[in-house]
């Protein structure tokens, strides 16, 4: 995609830093999926949805999508025994949706799973070609591979602006095992040496990328001092705490909430203590969700229900409260929603024959309604838009660019007016109105 820029534009996009920049978005890896099989989406007016990401940029104001990567998923690691078909996400895939990303104007996060199949606290297998290496040879070969990926989404116009080196990773990495407590028998040489190689390989080839370094205990100061310090001591480069929070899995959001309760651990006194703790690194969320039907039925570890109900009005307050409580943390400059495009089994009854999401069929986590019309599938809200209710008063994926420093002004910088002009480089949206300058967050570019 050519664009012609002018001196003055470029002379803006160099003024305005990294530093000032606020990540809010969703990680999107099975868009092109539900794409495939499914009728589409309809926004808060009923009005069917084009591309979703091109609507979320300039409807819900997000600018971050975050996208998986497998190294090889049509091999199937031995400790998965089901068809997942979640689980699609080669370097083509990811290549294709990775520049759909960059020509609308987004910030691309590629996250690295270094496996087959999935990687988290409970599963750390090596990919089926890595099998077996020794410790050494396991460090070049992640660290080869990691350089051959971003060279071919560099070539491709899909460079990166977010990598996580790997997914879930406090309990280790491509058969290397680890804990966030003293435990015997823990391979820390081997384990920090694949993290070397991986951030190494990510500063190489994309030297303007923020590197993440992504774990799931997100409330437990313990566990998070204890694991960043063996990073920070070891010499991994890398520039961005990320945090998994499921409130069902890791508990409340504030002090308020658990208040009366015997645990009290919470997330943003967790963060507060990072910041503490760690003064130069940044924090995001990069995968937060709440189910607003159906709660889970096992492996439920916090019944949060009585702060937010598994309901729409539920996801929508905890989406409202998780901003609210985040965005006055200095430290913190991102969340990411997971699966938001999830829209249950979608249209087709068949989807398991031919591509359907089996695994995730009952997730019901996502933004949307599982029934769907020919137009589309409705997106979640809790009351129409009116003279006294804006979209993001009503519907969680417009809340969330509140999280902006300067939310308020997004507004009037995306606007769907046709004097509103945009330009995009290097993955970023700068829009001119009434001869002023703004970034995708509504902040003014001096």
């Amino acid at each position: 995609m050519t664009r012609k820029y002018s001196s003055l534009v470029i002379a803006l996009l160099c003024v305005y830093t990294q530093a000032q920049t606020r990540y809010i978005g969703g990680d999107i890896s099975m868009l092109p999926k539900y794409e495939q099989y499914s009728s589409g989406y309809k926004d808060v007016n009923n009005k069917k949805v084009n591309d979703l990401i091109t609507w979320l940029i300039s409807d819900c104001g997000w600018n971050t999508f975050r996208v998986r990567l497998f190294v090889n998923p049509k091999q199937k690691a031995p400790d998965y025994t089901t068809t997942d078909y979640a689980i699609v996400q080669d370097l083509a895939y990811v290549t294709a949706l990775g520049k759909r990303i960059k020509e609308a104007g987004g910030y691309f996060l590629l996250d690295f799973h270094y496996s087959d199949s999935w990687v988290d606290a409970g599963h750390i297998q090596a990919p089926k070609a890595w099998k077996g290496l020794s410790d050494e040879l396991m460090a070049d070969s992640l660290g080869q591979y990691t350089h051959r990926v971003l060279q071919a989404l560099k070539e491709a116009g899909a460079t990166p602006d977010l990598v996580q080196v790997g997914n879930e990773i406090m309990y280790g990495l491509c058969d290397i095992r680890v804990h966030p407590y003293n435990y015997n028998g823990d391979n820390w040489d081997g384990y920090l040496g694949l993290l070397r190689a991986g951030c190494k390989a990510v500063r190489e080839e994309c030297p303007n990328a923020q590197i993440i370094i992504h774990t799931d205990r997100p409330s437990n100061t313990a566990y998070n001092t204890y694991y960043y310090n063996k990073l920070k001591n070891n010499n991994v480069d890398f520039d961005v705490i990320g945090l998994s929070y499921y409130p069902f899995w890791h508990g409340y959001l504030n002090s308020e909430q658990v208040a009366d309760k015997s645990d009290k651990n919470n997330l943003v006194n967790a963060l507060k203590n990072l910041k503490t703790i760690f003064p130069d690194k940044r924090v995001q969320i990069v995968e937060c969700a709440y189910n607003f039907q159906y709660w889970p039925s096992e492996g439920v570890n916090y019944d949060t229900r009585d702060a937010w109900p598994c309901s729409k009005q539920g996801q929508y307050n905890f989406v409202k409260d998780l901003v609210d409580n985040l965005k006055p943390l200095e430290n913190v400059d991102g969340i990411s929603y997971w699966f938001p495009e999830d829209a249950g089994n979608g249209d087709y009854v068949n989807w398991t024959t031919k591509a359907g999401l089996v695994e995730e069929k009952w997730s019901n986590r996502g933004f949307w309604d599982e029934g769907a019309t020919t137009s589309g599938h409705a997106i979640n809200k809790t009351g129409s838009v009116s003279a006294t209710k804006t979209a993001a008063d009503v519907c969680a994926p417009y809340y969330m660019r509140n999280f902006y420093n300067e939310g308020q002004g997004i507004e009037d910088a995306v606007d769907r007016s046709s004097s509103n002009r945009k330009f995009v480089k290097e993955g970023r949206l700068v829009i001119e109105r009434n001869g002023q300058w703004f970034d995708l967050t509504g902040a003014r570019i001096e």
